[in-house]
Formats: structure tokens, sequence, C-alpha cells
């Protein structure tokens, strides 16, 4: 079987030992990973380039300016991010979007940076990662709005309307260790609806680890359980999640997988 981590973070600060993690992955069945670049601040944009560019045929990043960060981002932090997803090794924009639980930016503020990476996204022809967290009205009206129809919900957690609107819009949706949590039943109900070969499995490390390993840092190795949970729900094996899912994230984000 083989496995993709449609959406990981592995800063050096989280991970000293980064190819302790990748041989990690490997012996559990992963042939990639997706690095999830992040702007940090004024000029900083993390290392999560420079990670993916020592691992080339395991490793492919994308690069945005999450909302958490949206009213920091300057017209120079803009351009920075235009310029560097022009690169062909930067498989797609983002993760951007809406967070609504934490509103650690004012909300305009994340929706003009949300509309802007969308607009981003388009002009490249690359797909859009989305964040959205409790606010999946806004989010599906800014999607409708500027016409991207060419991407992924990381990490969603959403229900069943959630999920329809955003598979009708022509996204997929990439599922994190939360299913595998106690009272998820709205978003497992959503799982079970959505059509398998529109799934992608993450990790979201180092956040989110799945049971059993809640509590503890995550890493793409884990995303195994979460496929075992798909599994579950949609009542299918796990070869056929392994299969589909990764065939998924390798059309999506135009992946070289050996």
């Amino acid at each position: 079987m083989k496995f993709v981590d449609a959406h990981c973070h592995l800063e050096v600060k989280d991970y000293p030992d980064v190819v302790a993690v990748l041989d990690a992955a490997r012996a559990a069945g992963l042939v990639h990973a997706v690095v999830v670049g992040q702007f940090h601040g004024p000029g900083n944009w993390g290392n999560a380039l420079e990670v993916a560019a020592a691992h080339p045929e395991f490793l492919s990043p994308t690069l945005g300016i999450h909302p958490h960060e949206a009213a920091r981002a300057t017209e120079e932090d803009l351009a920075t991010l235009e310029r560097t997803c022009a690169r062909p090794e930067v498989r797609a924009v983002g993760e951007a979007g809406l967070d609504y639980y934490y509103d650690h930016s004012p909300r305009e503020a994340q929706a003009e940076v949300f509309r802007r990476q969308c607009a981003l996204a388009l002009r490249l022809g690359k797909p859009l990662v989305v964040h959205v967290r409790d606010a999946h009205d806004d989010c599906d009206a800014i999607l409708g709005e500027t016409g991207v129809a060419k991407g992924v919900i990381h990490c969603f957690t959403g229900d069943t309307d959630a999920a329809r609107r955003y598979l009708d819009r022509g996204f997929l949706l990439s599922l994190s260790g939360v299913i595998t949590y106690k009272k998820t039943e709205a978003l497992q109900d959503a799982v079970r609806f959505a059509p398998l070969d529109r799934l992608m499995v993450e990790t979201d490390s180092p956040y989110l680890a799945p049971v059993p390993h809640r509590g503890r840092k995550n890493q793409p190795s884990h995303v195994v359980e979460t496929a075992k949970k798909v599994a579950e729900l949609k009542g299918v094996t796990l070869e056929e999640v392994a299969s589909v899912t990764t065939a998924n994230a390798a059309a999506l984000f135009n992946l070289n997988l050996r």
C-alpha cells in the first residue's frame, strides 16, 4: 500500500531530525508528503521550502498566508508570495482561508487576504489549499465569487451540508486525525457522504495526532491511522483508501510518485 500525507508542517523547530521523521513515514508506507509553508510575519516564511528542497523525491511544498496572520501581511509579502508560488516546485497556493474560531486577525483582513490568494491561484493555474474554521458560509461565498474550482479543504471538519457545498464547487476534502476523535458524528457522517474519489488524508503535523497517538506530536507516518478510519466509515478496504486517496493527491498536486 502507498499513502500520501496531503498536508503537513515540517518546520525545523518542531522536527530537528527531519530525516528520522521521513524514514518513519517511508516505513509506514508513505511515498510522498505535501509540506505546507506559511507566512510567520513580515519577511518570514519559515523553512518549509528549504526542507522540501532537501528531499524533493519525497516532499513537495506549498506556500500561503494563514488567516491567523492575515493582518500582518504587507504588500511586499504578497508580492513575495506571488513570485514564490510561481516557481514550479511549489505545487499550490495556501493554506489560506478564514478562521472565525480564534479570530487572530480581523475578519475583514482575513477575507481580503483570502480573496487575493484565490485570485493568485487562478492566475497561476495552481490548486488552492483552504483553511476554514467556523466560517463555512463566508468561505463558500468567497470561493463562489472568485471562481476558484481547483483545490482542497484541508482538515475538513464540517458537516454533510458543508461537504456538499465544497464538493459541488469542485473541491476535494482532506481528512485529518480529527475523524478518529469522539463526538465527531457530524463529521463522520460527512465522510460517509463524500465520494471516496474526492477525499484525501493528511496529518496536519505536528498537530491533531489521530487515535491512538492523540496527545503526542503528530508526524506523517500517522496518516495511516486516519486512512484506517476512513476505510471503516466508508465500508471499504484500507488498500482501496490508500490507492484512491494517493491517486487523488497525485492528481491535484501534480506529484511524480515513485
